[in-house]
């Protein structure tokens, strides 16, 4: 009774992730890569959250940073 209670879980969670997936077409992709499906595009909301971050974590920087992080310059 138990091990099918899971299964039935399991299943339904799935399910509901699978539903989730979509495929994009390529006409699609313009209204994907528009200015308001950024995160980050708001200047003013990009700064506050980079006060907060400073103000918990007592560090800045490295937003912007890529690498592959092996430490080597």
């Amino acid at each position: 009774m138990n091990k099918r209670i899971i299964r039935s879980l399991t299943a339904i969670g799935l399910l509901a992730l699978a539903a989730g997936c979509q495929n994009v077409k390529p006409w699609q992709r313009a209204t994907l890569a528009d200015i308001t499906m950024r995160a980050d595009r708001d200047p003013i909301g990009a700064s506050m959250d980079s006060h907060v971050y400073f103000s918990r974590e007592q560090a800045s920087g490295g937003g912007a940073v890529g690498g592959g992080g092996c430490g080597c310059n």
